[in-house]
């Protein structure tokens, strides 16, 4: 991917976001921009002009963390968006491979240790399950495998969250609020693409997704990005029907870029109850391997 480009289509979408009203700048009239000019931010980051425009144009290379931080404030960026905008200034260092190890090259295949799956299987509440920033899924216990079962099962393989949502039909069962959730998927990608440019595998994912997805593509052209931690989420199963989850997202310290996601429903809530019966139907049919060889 394109530093440069994902750089200067980062800070003008942000730019176009942001209304002289919201930035406390006088409207004045002939606009010719949605949101701020550029010398607005650069007034309100307390640079010059010309070096904001630089800046804008995707020359991030050795811009200090002050002049980031100033900049991020500036144009009002929440958490995502600030640490996003110091994952591009890394890339166009060349440092994000310190910072954040590269992944393995294509071919190379990540088994989950066995301590891991493990782990995995001794959460029988609720769905646990590892995926990539990807949005692989890398590992799991059973009742996960049983919960996300139409991207388990889907044609488009190997198990891949986001090639579900944008090119199965069943994503539009299985997410009663597909919008949200195909929102909420690309801006996970668009993250981990200012995290790990050089991610070949990603690269083809993203090239994939829009090729075969207007609906991707547009949301990938919008430059979200967003960090995916906790939350509520309502999925209809094919099975059970309607659950709503809590879910909790952890970084692996021991595997950088990996997360191990648990799902759990509201004590004595309906959508517990279908957990339940899904773990009880799950118990009742033969269960498929839980360690599945992907590409990290």
């Amino acid at each position: 991917m394109d530093n440069r480009q994902e750089v200067r289509e980062f800070l003008v979408s942000r730019r176009a976001k942001i209304t002289p009203e919201q930035a406390g700048v006088p409207a004045g009239s002939n606009r010719r921009v949605p949101g701020l000019r550029r010398s607005e931010v650069a007034a309100l980051a307390d640079v010059s002009i010309e070096y904001y425009s630089k800046l804008e144009r995707g020359a991030l290379a050795g811009v200090s963390a002050t002049v980031l931080d100033a900049i991020a404030r500036a144009l009002q960026l929440d958490e995502a968006e600030r640490a996003h905008l110091f994952d591009l200034a890394r890339a166009a260092d060349g440092t994000s491979a310190i910072v954040r190890p590269r992944r393995r090259t294509k071919g190379k295949q990540w088994t989950p240790h066995r301590s891991l799956q493990w782990t995995l299987d001794a959460v029988t509440a609720g769905p646990a399950f590892v995926r990539n920033g990807r949005m692989d899924l890398l590992a799991a216990n059973q009742l996960a495998q049983a919960f996300y079962s139409p991207v388990y099962d889907s044609r488009e393989q190997p198990p891949n969250i986001a090639r579900f949502q944008f090119l199965d039909q069943a994503s539009h069962d299985f997410y009663p609020d597909w919008d949200a959730f195909a929102d909420i998927c690309v801006a996970i990608l668009r993250t981990e693409a200012g995290r790990n440019p050089y991610d070949k595998e990603l690269h083809d994912l993203v090239g994939e997704l829009s090729t075969r997805s207007e609906a991707f593509r547009t949301r990938w052209g919008a430059h979200n990005v967003r960090h995916h931690s906790t939350g509520l989420k309502t999925f209809h199963h094919p099975v059970v029907g309607d659950i709503t989850i809590a879910y909790e997202g952890l970084e692996m310290a021991t595997e950088p870029g990996l997360t191990l996601t648990i799902y759990t429903a509201e004590p004595g809530s309906p959508s517990e109850e279908a957990l339940r019966l899904l773990a009880s139907w799950t118990a009742s049919h033969e269960a498929e391997p839980t360690t599945r060889n992907i590409s990290r």
